[in-house]
């Protein structure tokens, strides 16, 4: 029969238990992206109304999830701001935010597609698809509809 001490067991056990910890990415709720439901939110200090406003956010505006508390939601944005927003504020509609000075948006996803407009650093872009690098976006602002380069922008 073979066996294994209890201690080389242990053992085992805890590098089996560190190599799955190791593969095994953050909790699914840290990965998830969130963007603004509402008209405009309140971006806070703390996970409570009584803590300070730090800035306000538009609809669409998407946020990474840090970690929540409660009700409450720490998030990160495209700058790498951080701060807290009521979960009850925000929704599961992919959007997009341009991180370059302008960015193209263009009829097909490729630089050989006509340009049909253009978004300007920090523009909300609501997601329609994906494809290769590339984004089907609509300007909330302009409405314009066409796809921009994924390099470009950050967001879902």
């Amino acid at each position: 029969m073979n066996r294994t001490s209890p201690i080389r067991r242990s053992v085992l056990m805890l590098a089996l238990g560190g190599a799955l910890l190791a593969t095994t990415s953050l909790p699914a709720w840290a990965q998830n992206m969130v963007s603004v439901s509402g008209n405009t939110v309140n971006m806070r200090s703390g996970p409570s109304t009584q803590n300070p406003i730090l800035w306000e956010l538009k609809r669409g505006y998407p946020l990474r999830v840090i970690r929540r508390q409660g009700n409450w939601l720490e998030v990160s944005d495209f700058e790498n701001d951080r701060g807290w927003v009521a979960r009850s504020l925000v929704g599961n509609a992919p959007h997009h935010v341009v991180k370059s000075r302008t960015a193209n948006i263009r009829r097909g996803p490729g630089t050989n597609h006509a340009i049909v407009g253009k978004a300007d650093y920090g523009d909300v872009l609501r997601t329609r698809e994906k494809r290769a690098g590339w984004v089907r976006v609509e300007h909330t602002a302009s409405g314009t509809t066409g796809w921009v380069s994924g390099g470009l922008l950050w967001g879902w």
